[in-house]
C-alpha cells in the first residue's frame, strides 16, 4: 500500500493517476472527503487526514509500506512534514519520497526552498529510507495565466530575461512513480527539470506560434508584483515567499537542465512546445 498526501493537488492527483494506471494499491489523504470524487480512480482508497492533526495521519499511515509526502505550500510547512515524518517513522513505514524543490537547503535564504530543505533534513535524521525529488518551476503554473493571456494577450512576471528550465508536472509524477514502485532510488536525490530552459520572452514566441495569436511577456518590478499580490488579498507570508522565488530565479539559479527524466523513466522529457500544444484550448478559452 502506497500512501499519497496532497491528493487532491496539481501533482498529488496527478501521481494518484499514474499508481493507479499501474495497478498498485494507493491510499490517497485529503483535507476535505468532498474534493475527492475528481481523483477516485480503480484500487484508490481515499482518506480524511490533516498535517496539523497527528492522530489523523497516523491512522491514515497504518498498514502503509511507502508513501509520498508533498506537503502544503504554507508557513506551517516545517512543522506539517515534521508531523507527518513522526508519525511515519512510529507507523514502521519503510520509505518516503519527499516532493521537494529545485535548490531546496535547510541554510536557503528563499523561505521556500529553505522549508523544503529541513524537511529533507529531518526525513534523513529519521532514519527512513528515502528519495527526495527536486523540481524546477511547473509548466503547469502558466495556466493560471491563461485569463489574463486569453483577453489580453499578455502576461505579467517579476523575472527579467531569467531562464527557467520548467518541467512539466507529467513528467516529475512519472519519476515519483518509479521512485515508488521500483527499487534502486533510496538514498536518492533528483533534480527535475525540463529538455530546454527558456525566458519569459521565449515562452510568449512560443504561445504566439502555437495558439495563434500575439502574446507578450510584461515584465514587471518586485514592488509592483507585491503590490498586486497585495490587492488580490495575498498574506504577508506568500508574498514575501514568491517575491523570494523569483529573486532565486533572476539569479540565474533555475537555468539548471538536467538529463534525470530520460534516466529514471526512459522517456524523453516533455517540451515547452508539447506542453503548450497539449493545453492550447485553455490559453484560447476563457
Amino acid at each position: 500500500m502506497f500512501l499519497v498526501t496532497g491528493a487532491t493537488g496539481t501533482n498529488g492527483s496527478e501521481i494518484v493517476k499514474q499508481l493507479s494506471a499501474v495497478g498498485v494499491k494507493v491510499r490517497a489523504l485529503v483535507r476535505n472527503l468532498a474534493k475527492a470524487e475528481a481523483i477516485a480512480q480503480p484500487g484508490v482508497e481515499i482518506v480524511e487526514g490533516d498535517f496539523s492533526q497527528p492522530e489523523t495521519l497516523k491512522t491514515a499511515l497504518q498498514g502503509v509500506e511507502k508513501a509520498l509526502l508533498l506537503p502544503p505550500f504554507d508557513s506551517r510547512m516545517v512543522e506539517w512534514q515534521s508531523n507527518f515524518i513522526e508519525a511515519a517513522k512510529h507507523s514502521g513505514i519503510k520509505h518516503i519520497v519527499k516532493f521537494s524543490a529545485l535548490g531546496a537547503d535547510q541554510n536557503s535564504p528563499v523561505s521556500l526552498l529553505k522549508w523544503h530543505g529541513q524537511g529533507e533534513k529531518q526525513i534523513e535524521e529519521s532514519g527512513i529510507s528515502f528519495t527526495h525529488l527536486r523540481p524546477n518551476g511547473f509548466m503547469q503554473n502558466f495556466l493560471t495565466l491563461a485569463p489574463s493571456i486569453t483577453t489580453q494577450g499578455v502576461f505579467y512576471q517579476p523575472a527579467d530575461n531569467a531562464k527557467i528550465s520548467h518541467v512539466d508536472v507529467r513528467d516529475i509524477v512519472a519519476v515519483a512513480v518509479k521512485s515508488l514502485t521500483e527499487d534502486g532510488h533510496e538514498g536518492k536525490v533528483y533534480t527535475i527539470t525540463g529538455p530546454q530552459a527558456l525566458t519569459f520572452d521565449e515562452i510568449a514566441l512560443q504561445l504566439t506560434a502555437l495558439i495563434g495569436k500575439q502574446v507578450k511577456y510584461i515584465n514587471v518590478s518586485p514592488t509592483d508584483f507585491q503590490r498586486t499580490l497585495l490587492d488580490f488579498g495575498q498574506p504577508e507570508w506568500l508574498i514575501n515567499a514568491l517575491t523570494e522565488l523569483f529573486e532565486f530565479y533572476r539569479s540565474g539559479q533555475g537555468s539548471i537542465v538536467t538529463n534525470v527524466v530520460a534516466e529514471i523513466t526512459n522517456q524523453q522529457p516533455i517540451s515547452f512546445e508539447q506542453f503548450i500544444k497539449d493545453y492550447a484550448q485553455v490559453f484560447l478559452d476563457h
